[in-house]
């Protein structure tokens, strides 16, 4: 079988950004899979964000949708991440998987 190259880092939607009352759903919350400061989150600024799911209902021969984001700045000093997306990802997703590409680069 021949080795696989993903061009991608898992990662998982983990919130919204909030306040003590309110949330602000227009940024989300990302942690990256093997980042666990803010300086290591410093490489995936600028990064593509991808939102893969599916849907019922067949659109040009596939079932499957995207919403694509982008990684903004870092959240804490745990290597969480903002990222704003084209459209909002619903509460439903939180803890679902989502992927970091690995575009465009920076170095």
């Amino acid at each position: 079988m021949p080795a696989t190259h993903r061009l991608y880092v898992k990662g998982k939607h983990i919130a919204h950004q909030r306040g003590k009352r309110n949330s602000h759903p227009g940024t989300s919350l990302i942690q990256i899979e093997g980042v666990a400061s803010a300086k290591e989150a410093q490489f995936y600024f600028g990064k593509r964000v991808a939102f893969v799911y599916r849907a019922k209902k067949e659109i040009k021969g596939s079932k499957i949708r995207v919403i694509w984001g982008k990684i903004t700045r870092a959240h804490g000093n745990n290597g969480a991440v903002r990222a704003n997306f084209r459209s909002n990802l619903p509460p439903k997703t939180f803890g679902a998987s989502v992927r970091i590409m690995l575009y465009p680069s920076s170095i």
